[in-house]
Parts: C-alpha cells; sequence; structure tokens
C-alpha cells in the first residue's frame, strides 16, 4: 500500500512515530509534516497548507493516516475532487476534550478552548477509520463526547457518537524499545543506595507536586536515595522543581534535559524506581521506555497505566492513594537490591515495533470507504 501520513506537528512522540512506522511498516509510507510549533494554529492552518501541497502533487495514495492534530475535514473538502475515493484513518495520539488544559493558557480565560475538540471530533466523524493509541483514551473521549455536544444550543448530533464510536478501535502506540535495549551500558555504576527516576515533561499535567511531596516526607523521616530528574520543559516549569534540586543537592546524579537518545538510556539504566504520579496520559510513553530499561514501575491505577501490566501483576506495581504511594516507594527503597533483579522489560515489549507493527500493517489494509 501507498500511505500518506499528514502530520502537522511533527516533535517529540509524535514525530518518532511517524518516522518509525515509516521504517518499519511493510507499506510504502510517505510523511508530510510542519514543524511542532504553535500548536493552535497547526490544527487551524495545518490543512489548508496539506491540501494545496496535496494538489499540486500528482500523488494517489491508497489510504490517507491523519493524526488528531490535523483538521481533516478542512484537508478533504478542500482536496475532494483528488480524495473522495482514498479511504481516511485519523490516529490520536492525544484530543483536546478530554486533554487537561493549564490553567496559565489564556485560551481557556477567553473560553474559546472547546473549537479544539471540536475539530478532534469532526475529523473523527469524517474518517473511516478511528485509532486511539490506548483503551483509556478511546473510552475517555468517547464518554466526554455527549456532555460535550450537549454543551451547545440546539441540533446537538449526539446521536452521531455511535458513528464514531462504531469505526474506533485501538492501536497502541509502537515504540522502538528494541533500540533502548541495545543502548544498554556495558558497565554500569551500581549506587548503594536505590535511584529514583523522574523521566517526564515538567509541567503541572504529571502532577511533579505529589511525586515530590512523597520524596519529601521519606526524606524527613531519614529515608536515603539517589534522584535522577530528565525531562525537557516547554515553558515555565513548575517551582517544585528548584526546591527539589535544593533539597536533594547532593543526592541528584543528573538534573534537566539529555541532550541525546544516549545520554538519556544511560540514566533510564541506571534507574531502580520510577514513582508516577501523572493527572494526564493517554499512553504514557516515557513509562513503557523505562520499563524497557527494566526501572520498575510504581504507577497510580488509573489512565492508560492498567494496560502495560497484565492485571495478576497490579498488586506489586500499583497504589491507589497518595499515602499507599508512600508505603509502598518505601518498601522498594529498602529493597533495592532485590528490584534490580527484575526484568520489567518483559511487560514493555509488547509495545516495541517487531512485535506490534503487524498489527499496524493488517489494520491498514483492512480499512475501506
Amino acid at each position: 500500500m501507498k500511505i500518506l501520513l499528514l502530520e502537522p506537528y511533527f516533535i517529540g512522540s509524535h514525530k518518532d512515530w511517524a518516522e518509525e512506522l515509516k521504517r518499519f511498516s511493510r507499506h510504502d509510507i510517505e510523511i508530510w509534516s510542519l514543524s511542532g510549533h504553535h500548536w493552535k494554529w497547526r490544527m487551524h492552518g495545518g490543512a489548508v497548507t496539506f491540501a494545496r501541497r496535496f494538489n499540486e502533487s500528482t500523488l494517489q495514495p491508497d489510504l490517507i493516516l491523519a493524526t488528531d492534530m490535523l483538521d481533516l475535514t478542512t484537508f478533504l473538502s478542500l482536496t475532494r475532487t483528488r480524495t473522495a475515493n482514498i479511504p481516511t484513518a485519523i490516529y490520536f495520539h492525544e484530543n483536546q476534550l478530554t486533554y487537561p488544559w493549564s490553567p496559565t493558557d489564556k485560551d481557556t480565560k477567553l473560553q474559546r478552548d472547546t473549537h479544539y475538540a471540536f475539530i478532534n471530533f469532526t475529523s473523527a466523524l469524517t474518517a473511516d477509520q478511528v485509532f486511539f493509541n490506548s483503551a483509556y483514551h478511546r473510552q475517555s473521549f468517547l464518554a466526554a463526547l455527549p456532555e460535550f455536544l450537549k454543551g451547545f444550543p440546539d441540533h446537538n448530533e449526539t446521536n452521531s457518537i455511535e458513528a464514531v464510536t462504531e469505526k474506533s478501535t485501538v492501536l497502541h502506540l509502537g515504540v522502538d524499545l528494541q533500540a533502548l535495549r541495545d543502548l544498554a551500558p556495558k558497565e554500569m555504576t551500581l549506587y548503594k543506595r536505590a535511584v529514583i527516576l523522574w523521566n517526564h515533561r515538567w509541567e503541572y499535567d504529571k502532577n511533579p507536586d505529589e511525586f515530590f511531596r512523597a520524596l519529601f516526607t521519606l526524606q524527613d523521616r531519614g529515608m536515603e536515595f539517589k534522584l535522577i530528574l530528565l525531562g525537557k520543559n516547554y515553558g515555565k516549569k513548575p517551582p517544585i522543581f528548584e526546591e527539589a534540586k535544593e533539597r536533594f543537592k547532593d543526592d541528584i546524579l543528573h538534573y534537566g534535559y539529555a541532550e541525546s537518545k544516549e545520554e538519556y538510556v544511560h540514566w533510564l539504566y541506571h534507574a531502580d524506581i520510577l514513582p508516577v504520579t501523572s493527572y494526564h496520559d493517554f499512553f504514557g510513553v516515557s513509562v513503557v521506555q523505562a520499563m524497557a530499561c527494566d526501572v520498575v514501575p510504581l504507577l497510580p491505577k488509573r489512565l492508560a497505566y492498567p494496560e502495560h501490566l497484565p492485571e495478576a501483576y497490579h498488586t506489586a506495581y500499583f497504589y491507589e492513594d497518595e499515602k499507599h504511594l508512600l508505603k509502598r516507594l518505601q518498601r522498594l527503597i529498602f529493597n533495592a537490591r532485590v528490584i534490580r533483579k527484575q526484568n520489567s522489560h518483559q511487560y514493555a515489549m509488547k509495545y516495541d515495533w517487531g512485535s506490534i507493527v503487524e498489527t499496524y500493517d493488517t489494520a491498514f489494509e483492512k480499512i475501506k470507504l
């Protein structure tokens, strides 16, 4: 098959997913992209730019695959003379209906944010097939649609939700985890104390306050551990990171963004425990990456995380509330030498492209008008 992949926000996990899908798929995938900046404008204007390019080209793909950052309805309306007989699919990395908006975003105060969610809804309604990167993501999006549509004054068209539901399925995120396994350090520094990892964005939706509150409490109890604080900050980082930097200044092995994949993987392999406190994760690629490097996860029983581990192991890897998090984390720190022998990668590798790409390729082949 010849597949045209349209990605208006080509950065981070969006970029990795597109490039890796192209590399591992047996299909011929051509990527059209725009830089990963100005996400709101990409959702508005990206479709116009791609439509112009498509109309100027001679390309006639067997499938058009868009991501959630594209206004698919606008793209198809502007290219209708050439795309009317081409099947389309949309892949939801995230959605703007259930994505938690930052309280500092001026669009929240101006009450303009519903339009981006509406773009996601109409794009899903337009596509022939809708893919979500986790079962949690699919369920939460579909469950939020009735209330969202009822918020409009009339002609709410809630019956259209059934059409979206029927053509929606889960296609878990593919990640090149084998590449992380291949970069495992040949020599490891073994620390006497447990090493705790943070490897998410430095933003409010990842809930760093609860993460560091737990560590502060354990420090006050006299517990000793090391810290690796990885991640990218896309704006003003939560102030608690600076407080943590000061409080743990003698125990931080790394603080800030890793400038290369090799450096990032190096630190993952030197971590023991990944306590996760996020309010939001449609999939949780940073969690899966850490697990692939045999970091032991300690996860809240919410969002997409329960999908990452067999249910039989949920008691071992999940916590119920902040009090339970403290209890479980303290026990893991005490047993650092034991948990270092665990092979967490066995649960994560189902998302490796070597395991999942056949599911992708077959799903694409089944899409019909």
